[in-house]
C-alpha cells in the first residue's frame, strides 16, 4: 500500500471556499500544512477564510472569482502561480442549486446552473491542468452530490450538472491514468451547508411548493460541514476516486446498485417515515 498523499507545503486551490464544504476543507487543509489560494464570488467570506487559514500557518491567499466567467477563469492559473509558484491541488467546489421541476425551470435558469456547477468545473480543470502537470504528485478534486447518484424529483437540473461532473471526473481520471494528476470526485450527502437556503427559484415555481421542498431538504441537512471537510481530506490523503461524504451518500449508493430503476420507490417510503 502506498503511503498516504503528504499535504504539508502543497499548494491547493479551492473554489466556493467562502463557507460550507469549500471552506471546512481549506481549513482541514490547513492544519496538515497545506497551502491556499482560496477563491469565490463573495470577496468578504473568501478574506475570512483566508485569514482563518493564516492563523494556523499556512500561507493563504484570497481571490474573487466568479467560475462562469470565462475571462476569469483563464487568468485565474497565472494569478495563483504568481503568489505561490506552484500548484499540486484543485478542488471544484463552488456551486449553486435551483429549485422547481424540469417544466417548471426556464432555459435562462437552467443554463445557469450549468454554468457554474459543470462548465466551471471543466474550465477550471483545463485552465489549471498545464500547473498541476509540474507537480510530482497533484489532485484534482471535482464535487459532485448525492444527486450525482440518485435522482429525486424536482432537482432535474442540479442533478443533471452533477452527474455531469462525475460523468467528466471518472473519464477524466481513466485519461490521465499513468501521470501524475489523479483525480478524485466528491459525493456530499446532507451537509448542513446554506445551499437550499440559497437555492434559486423559478418564476413558475408554486410558492407553497417550493417551501415544502425547501424544509424537506434542509431537514436532510445533519452533518456539520467542519465534518465533511475532514472526511474529504482524508480520501484526498489516501487518493480514494471516490468519496462519499455521510452514511447517507454510502446508503444511496449501495442502494442505486441494488435497484438501479426502481430505488425512488424505496426512498419515497423512507423519507416520509
Amino acid at each position: 500500500m502506498k503511503p498516504a498523499m503528504k499535504l504539508v507545503e502543497r499548494v491547493a486551490v479551492i473554489t466556493g471556499a467562502g463557507s460550507g464544504i469549500g471552506r471546512a476543507t481549506a481549513l482541514a487543509m490547513a492544519r496538515r500544512g497545506c497551502h491556499l489560494a482560496l477563491a469565490d464570488i463573495h470577496e468578504q467570506s473568501v478574506q475570512e477564510t483566508a485569514r482563518d487559514a493564516q492563523a494556523l500557518g499556512v500561507r493563504a491567499t484570497a481571490h474573487r472569482l466568479d467560475v462562469a466567467d470565462r475571462a476569469a477563469v483563464a487568468a485565474f492559473p497565472a494569478e495563483v502561480n504568481a503568489a505561490h509558484r506552484r500548484v499540486d491541488l484543485l478542488m471544484n467546489n463552488a456551486g449553486v442549486a435551483l429549485g422547481g421541476t424540469f417544466e417548471q425551470v426556464g432555459e435562462s435558469d437552467f443554463d445557469w446552473l450549468m454554468e457554474i456547477n459543470f462548465h466551471g468545473v471543466v474550465r477550471l480543470t483545463r485552465a489549471f491542468l498545464p500547473l498541476l502537470r509540474q507537480s510530482d504528485e497533484a489532485r484534482i478534486v471535482n464535487v459532485s452530490s448525492i444527486y450525482g447518484i440518485i435522482t429525486p424529483p424536482g432537482q432535474a437540473a442540479y442533478a443533471a450538472s452533477k452527474f455531469a461532473v462525475r460523468g467528466f471526473s471518472n473519464a477524466l481520471r481513466h485519461e490521465l491514468e499513468g501521470s501524475t494528476v489523479g483525480v478524485s470526485v466528491v459525493h456530499p450527502g446532507g451537509v448542513a451547508t446554506s445551499i437550499a437556503r440559497n437555492a434559486r427559484i423559478p418564476a413558475g415555481a408554486p410558492a407553497d411548493d417550493v417551501e415544502r421542498g425547501r424544509r424537506t431538504m434542509e431537514k436532510l441537512l445533519r452533518m456539520p460541514p467542519e465534518q465533511a471537510g475532514e472526511i474529504i481530506v482524508r480520501g484526498i490523503e489516501r487518493r480514494q476516486a471516490r468519496i462519499l461524504v455521510g452514511s447517507d451518500a454510502k446508503a444511496a449508493a449501495l442502494l442505486e446498485r441494488l435497484a438501479p430503476v426502481g430505488y425512488w420507490k424505496l426512498l419515497k417510503k423512507a423519507i416520509k417515515r
